[in-house]
């Protein structure tokens, strides 16, 4: 792999092909889990551990067993499963190491078993039959892409704690229309040549 399909690669998953601001996928957590810059900052880590594991064991699952048996159909199936065994292990040895994030995640850290950008980076390196190392790659970047994401959106919702805001969009509201106005300029890098 050569540095300027390196290079393509990061910048596209980072930030033209953003799985939360121009996909859409993984909203729950990015919601749910924003409010604090050290919550989302774990959240994130914890996607990035999760996503890149997870991703070159089900394309080795892929490639070694539902190919070679002719058990595509059974894709999605699989992947959640070996995603959610990912996810049990992130989850004891946050509990076991980290326990003040274990229980600031809370109910979102077993949710990435079920995080459609998890899921969905696997499917779409099986669609696109990548290599190994392309689709670690991919995912890696993906999910670092998902941790820039959410970051920015907990420093944006730090700052408006300590804002005034008017009454119809106190809370929830105004966070929406954050994530929408992120989501819109982050839309501004589909402009890059990358891919």
């Amino acid at each position: 792999m050569t540095f300027q399909s390196l290079l393509t690669l990061s910048l596209g998953a980072i930030l033209v092909e953003n799985f939360v601001l121009v996909r859409f996928l993984g909203i729950c957590p990015f919601l749910g889990v924003s409010k604090k810059m050290n919550t989302a900052l774990g959240m994130g880590m914890a996607v990035i551990f999760v996503m890149t594991l997870s991703s070159a064991a089900t394309w080795a699952v892929e490639h070694a067993l539902l190919q070679p048996l002719k058990l595509d159909y059974m894709r999605t199936v699989v992947f959640i499963l070996v995603i959610a065994a990912f996810v049990q292990v992130v989850e004891m040895a946050l509990k076991r190491f980290v326990p003040a994030l274990y229980s600031a995640l809370g109910i979102y850290l077993p949710l990435i078993t079920t995080n459609c950008a998890v899921l969905g980076v696997a499917v779409i390196n099986s669609d696109n039959a990548t290599g190994f190392l392309e689709s670690v790659l991919f995912s890696f970047f993906a999910a670092v892409g998902f941790t820039v994401a959410i970051a920015l959106f907990a420093s944006v919702r730090e700052r408006l704690e300590h804002s005034d805001i008017p009454a119809p969009f106190e809370g929830f509201p105004i966070a929406l229309v954050t994530a929408a106005l992120i989501s819109m300029a982050f839309m501004g890098f589909s402009g890059l040549q990358v891919f």
